[in-house]
């Protein structure tokens, strides 16, 4: 398995292949999920070493899943993402870092270039 593993999960699945394109540019193994259980599921085998976690989702939000991944230890880097209020993207950082996790904050739409300035 690559030593650069990202779990994406976003709603959007062109969003997604956005951020897979980015990530595989620059060495990463890539696994994009559309559905916070499906994340949950692949998190466990998968691995990662980054995460990306989209904050407004239909079925279970970013900030939930931001304090499923400090229940679970993880010590990936995780970026949360909204296009929408930037209030709930800073409220997950906000928690993560609070919990010890390494988060930090992307808005979209992101540029590729920063995008990937990120992830190096």
């Amino acid at each position: 398995m690559a030593e650069k593993r990202l779990l994406v999960v976003d709603d959007r699945p062109e969003l997604g292949e956005v951020v897979r394109r980015a990530a595989e540019g620059i060495g990463y193994d890539v696994q994009v999920t559309v559905h916070a259980n499906e994340f949950m599921r692949v998190f466990k085998e998968f691995d990662p070493t980054v995460v990306v976690v989209d904050i407004v989702m239909p079925d279970i939000d970013g900030i939930e899943l931001v304090e499923w991944l400090y229940e679970r230890g993880t010590d990936a880097k995780v970026f949360v993402t909204t296009a929408y209020s930037l209030h709930y993207a800073r409220m997950a950082e906000a928690l993560g870092k609070a919990k010890g996790l390494d988060v930090s904050f992307i808005k979209k739409p992101f540029r590729i270039a920063e995008l990937r300035d990120a992830l190096s």
